[in-house]
């Protein structure tokens, strides 16, 4: 039985075939890809959010994956096309037996079994290339998603959290709607949607151009309506493809913006819901459940409304793409029906007609049905891309000048404005010199705690020029000090790294911030800021005092929380233990005073008095 191949030689012509397709398609690919990345908007965005995974040093570790990903496209198509005329050979032996059968002719039966158990041992070999191909490619996608999510999780972590963008954003005019669920959730979709839809638009333009040939040869003339069309089959299927692409095209458009909105109120509901988890205490002393029902229960009434409008869309998507799927099932065998009843084509003929047909619509229709996952990577694409954005704008807003000085603060011409331009401090100046000790008193709302901030580089309505000692040398401490998920040994240290200090120094200075209590429980991993009160937090922060030994410490409303004989004890604990350290309070409790020697008053119109602390009662 002779057959569609010769295939004692095709494994030479398969590797040059391979090797051929690689070439061209790597050239094509990186040609396209340059096109896309400078003439379209999304393109350039994603260079913007990615670029530099593919440059630069450890780069050319990227593009081997790339290739050894291209490489595995092409074999899958290359393995499609023979698996294809392996159908054409098992389908010829069942024609060539069935005929051998009617006719009584032996030999050609005899020749219809050999050509069978051929096709057979051939399907064997195939299908096992295939599946070892399958588990290779399928880890290596993987591999390659892993990868890259991780360099981009640390590269918009990393940015989002360089110059103190996650605070400051919140200043910016285009301000940006969950950071969290952008970095956790639009990371993940970005790298496996790029890599699936570039290597799927791959291997359908491969396969198309592959199944082209066959479908090629294997069409014939066909007349409609007094029209005859060369090569029909190949002509029909091209044409209906792409004019079923074009109108579904049209009707998933509005999925992007769909997308997009159901990825924001989606996450503004899971905000909602952790708001309430994190505030459950002032909640429930408020007896604020009704409130936070009705807003938790609005919140979500928009995520449904917006599903609604995504269903209603992707069914008139779907709807439509499966019309178009099922009707082609039919197309080949109607169009290749009369030469067949000619014997102008063989019943493996039609088979592998059929096959290069379907091959051919769906790898077309991979653009097609793909358009709504391409939706769902243009909403994760823009929001990473907003967030880089916002983290930049953020970074370039204006912040108070800093110089390093070994031992002193010095303030130099510092103005705090509002955000509307209203000034509260004008043209502050002041010096204070190692054991200096500063208060800094006014009403609520004359910018006291905006002033830390001004001072801190994180307020951006602001000017002048602040010195002092760099880095882990100026401490600044909130009212409440942030608590850091892990063990209370972190908690206590942060923010400085675990391994600095020893079990001993940290059950000391526990013990001298009255936080004995909390010795034995260093290495209790527990949201520590749920468990301890807003007063051993505070207490907490003055063990960090006692732990960095900074030059320099801010303290807002530092103690608060705690009775006057408590705050009395920490500051003259912080007086006794570090004398040399400059400390600068924001307060209101006339008590805290006797701890300074300079009261710093503000009006919160722009004056400000500096004087000593006797001369200020």
């Amino acid at each position: 039985m002779e057959t569609s191949r010769d295939w004692s030689v095709e494994w030479f012509e398969s590797l040059k075939w391979l090797g051929i397709a690689f070439l061209i398609t790597a050239v094509v690919f990186v040609v396209i890809a340059a096109l896309l990345l400078r003439l379209t908007k999304w393109g350039r965005q994603f260079w913007y959010v990615s670029g530099d995974y593919f440059r630069g040093p450890g780069a050319w570790r990227t593009w081997l994956f790339i290739a050894a990903l291209l490489f595995m496209a092409m074999l899958t198509v290359r393995l499609s096309v023979l698996l294809s005329y392996w159908g054409n050979d098992m389908f010829a032996s069942f024609q060539l037996a069935a005929s051998a059968l009617n006719s009584g002719d032996d030999a050609s039966l005899s020749d219809a079994k050999t050509g069978f158990w051929n096709s057979a041992k051939l399907f064997t070999l195939l299908i096992s290339i295939w599946t070892v191909k399958e588990l290779v490619y399928l880890y290596a996608k993987l591999a390659f998603d892993i990868r890259w999510r991780v360099w981009l999780t640390e590269r918009v972590t990393g940015d989002w959290m360089e110059g103190r963008a996650f605070y400051r954003a919140r200043f910016i005019d285009n301000t940006i709607d969950n950071p969290d669920q952008r970095i956790q959730a639009d990371t993940d979709t970005f790298t496996a949607q790029s890599r699936a839809l570039a290597l799927g638009a791959v291997t359908a333009v491969v396969s198309v151009v592959s199944f082209t040939k066959v479908l090629w040869d294997l069409s014939g003339p066909m007349t409609i309506l007094g029209v005859t069309i060369p090569r029909a089959a190949l002509v029909i299927v091209l044409t209906y493809v792409l004019v079923s692409t074009v109108i579904a095209f049209w009707i998933g458009h509005p999925l992007i913006r769909i997308n997009f909105l159901k990825e924001r109120t989606t996450a503004d509901f899971r905000y909602a819901l952790v708001r309430v988890r994190d505030a459950a205490e002032s909640i429930a002393f408020y007896r604020g459940q009704r409130v936070e029902r009705t807003n938790l229960l609005s919140r979500f009434a928009e995520v449904i409304r917006v599903q609604w409008t995504y269903i209603y869309r992707y069914i008139k998507f779907t709807g439509w793409n499966f019309v178009v799927s099922q009707s082609a099932y039919l197309f080949p065998y109607l169009i290749q029906a009369p030469r067949f009843f000619s014997g102008s084509i063989t019943l493996g003929g039609m088979n592998q007609t059929a096959t290069a047909f379907r091959e051919i619509q769906d790898s077309l229709s991979f653009f097609r049905e793909s358009y709504d996952d391409f939706a769902e990577y243009r909403a994760s694409l823009i929001r990473l891309d907003g967030l880089l954005l916002a983290s930049k704008e953020s970074r370039d807003l204006p912040k108070l000048a800093a110089v390093d000085l070994d031992d002193a603060v010095r303030l130099d011409k510092v103005d705090v404005r509002k955000p509307d331009g209203e000034v509260l401090i004008d043209d502050l100046n002041l010096r204070l010199v190692p054991s200096d000790a500063l208060v800094v008193k006014g009403a609520s709302g004359s910018g006291k705690t905006t002033l830390l901030r001004a001072l801190a580089q994180m307020w951006p309505y602001s000017d002048g020029e602040i010195g002092r000692p760099a880095g882990a040398e100026t401490l600044f401490l909130s009212q409440l000090p942030y608590l850091p998920l892990g063990d209370l040994r972190t908690a206590v240290e942060y923010p400085a790294k675990s391994e600095d200090v020893s079990d001993d120094t940290l059950r000391e200075v526990l013990g001298k911030v009255h936080l004995g209590h909390l010795v034995d429980r260093l290495d209790e991993e527990d949201d520590w800021a749920k468990i301890l009160s807003p007063g051993e937090q505070q207490r907490l922060a003055f063990a960090r005092i006692l732990l960095v030994r900074p030059k320099v410490v801010f303290l807002d409303e530092a103690t608060s929380a705690v009775d006057e004989g408590l705050e009395y004890s920490l500051y003259k604990l912080i007086r006794t233990e570090a004398p040399d350290t400059i400390v600068v309070s924001v307060a209101h409790r006339s008590t805290v005073d006797q701890h300074h020697t300079q009261m710093l008053t503000l009006d919160g119109d722009g004056a400000w008095q500096l004087g000593p602390v006797s001369l200020q009662k």
